[in-house]
Formats: C-alpha cells, structure tokens, sequence
C-alpha cells in the first residue's frame, strides 16, 4: 500500500490499537527455524528498517550467520497495530525486520554493510516509489554496542556518500533509536517473497559501496 502520510502522530493522534498479538506461524519458510522467542541462548537480535519489509527481509535470510528472520512493526505508538492501521499513517510504526543472527559468523556491521547497500538511506519518509512513515530508513538497536556500532556506521556511510560523483551532497535520514517494541506482522507478510517469488520489491540501493575501512 502506497501511503502519503509523511508526519508521524504524536500520542494523541495515534490509533489505541489492541492487547492481542500477531498470530503467526513459528516455522521460517525458508529455513525453517523459529521466528519467535526462545532463540538459542548464544544468538543475537537486530531491527532494520529499509523500505517495503518483503525485500528487506529478504536482503537478511540470504546472509550466512542469520538463523531467522521476520518482517513487523517498530518505532511506533499503537500497541498490536495491523497492515492497514500502519499503512494509514496513524500509528507511527515503520516497517522493520527483525534479524536473529550469530556474531561468531556474522558481525553486527557486517548486518548494517547490508542494510546500508540495500537501501536509499537519504529518502526521508520514502523509499523509490514507496511513500509514508513506514517506509523510512532506521536501525533500532538492542544494547549500548549496537548503538555505538550503528551511529559509527552511519558516519562511514555518510563519508561514502561525499566521496561517491553523483551522491557527494545527499545527506542521511535513517533514524537510529532504541527498540521499544517489535510487533509481528501478519503471516502472510512473513518471507513473503520466498512464498510469492514473483511478488513486488521496490528495494533500491545507491551506487556507493559500504567500505570496511574509510579514510579521514
């Protein structure tokens, strides 16, 4: 759904939403593990959001060192919200994937290098031709690390960004904030471009690579 809605509601404006959480199969499509809690003890979590989350989460399950994947809601006000409660504007909510992954395979960095190429983090509240507050770019963050190592990445990225002909005066949008609340998304959302190959991505990234080291 193409939304307009580019103000997020202030807590007054937002809609009640409901107690009721998301019923969602406990089976990845792909790889079949769970995409609910409990995860195994030495996994970790990170919540991204880039635009449509059908292509978004896919960008992730396709990474090794992810053990699960799942598309929702984040950043939000309404408790519980549905598609078309986040896609109306009145809930604040972005749409995130949440990415359980093992930092013995793959770094928290390594995450956001994906993140920052799979996406036009410079958008606002859009992403191409997906307009709305759920589109925009953010990295929600667990702990203090992931905080430091997104806000640090942010920088390079930027730096990237006015090195690269073409891209030297576009300026980053992504929010970073703490995650409150990731809220499932129907079912039918889950790994929906492995259920509907075919299915629509509007998923574009910039021409500029995220280095691993850059200089000053």
């Amino acid at each position: 759904m193409n939304n307009k809605v580019t103000t997020l509601p202030n807590v007054d404006q937002a809609l009640p939403g409901r107690d009721t959480q998301m019923q969602v199969n406990n089976k990845h499509f792909v790889n079949n593990n769970p995409v609910r809690e409990p995860f195994p003890a030495h996994l970790s979590k990170a919540v991204f959001g880039l635009g449509c989350f059908w292509g978004a989460e896919k960008k992730f399950w396709e990474l090794t060192g992810v053990y699960s994947t799942a598309v929702g809601y984040a950043a939000g006000t309404t408790p519980n919200p549905n598609y078309e409660e986040v896609c109306s504007g009145k809930t604040g909510h972005n749409e995130v994937v949440l990415v359980v992954y093992d930092e013995l395979i793959i770094s928290y960095e390594n995450l956001l290098k994906t993140f920052w190429q799979a996406h036009n983090p410079t958008q606002g509240m859009r992403q191409g031709n997906d307009t709305g507050t759920q589109y925009r770019s953010g990295i929600y963050t667990y702990n203090d690390p992931q905080k430091i190592v997104a806000h640090e990445s942010q920088i390079v990225f930027q730096k990237a960004l006015q090195k690269f002909p073409g891209t030297e005066k576009l300026v980053i949008t992504t929010e970073i904030l703490p995650v409150q609340e990731f809220y499932y998304a129907e079912d039918y959302h889950q790994q929906y471009l492995a259920k509907n190959p075919g299915g629509y991505c509007g998923l574009g990234g910039l021409p500029v690579v995220y280095p691993d080291k850059i200089s000053e």
